[in-house]
């Protein structure tokens, strides 16, 4: 896939709005490693007093929280998805946020882009947010 420029996207004004209104949050992606940034920014949301939910491959605990192999594992709300995956991956995590019926925000990271991905979560009626860092803008709007 090539490298996309993202086309739907939110202001701020939105995106705190999304902040306010969320109390979960599934991390997909998220490493076990304290030197990642998807570690960094999962410790940052949990401190920031979100219901951080790891989602990963691997692991039992990360951050003292159980680790899900799959978002459709998880077994309550997830008011919003923060992805750390490559962009062709966002398709599958679309799907399953589509097929939860729970998210209400689907957020990629920077530098991932799937505008495919995003229109569909946004027909689903999920709110996207395209190629911008969780823990900056909750830092940067919030904190």
């Amino acid at each position: 896939m090539e490298c996309e420029f993202p086309r739907i996207n939110s202001n701020k004004e939105e995106i705190i709005k999304y902040f306010k209104d969320t109390k979960s949050i599934a991390v997909i992606g998220v490493s076990p490693d304290p030197k990642k940034d998807s570690h960094r920014v999962a410790k940052y949301l949990l401190e920031a007093g979100y219901r951080m939910i790891p989602v990963y491959p691997k692991e039992e605990e990360i951050l003292g929280q159980k680790v899900y192999r799959s978002l459709l594992e998880i077994d309550e709300p997830v008011d919003m998805v923060v992805v750390f995956r490559k962009p062709e991956a966002v398709n599958a995590i679309t799907d399953a946020c589509i097929q939860r019926g729970d998210v209400k925000v689907l957020w990629t990271q920077i530098g991932i882009v799937n505008n495919a991905a995003a229109q569909k979560a946004k027909d689903a009626g999920i709110h996207v947010v395209q190629n911008r860092c969780a823990m900056v803008d909750h830092r940067e709007l919030l904190g």
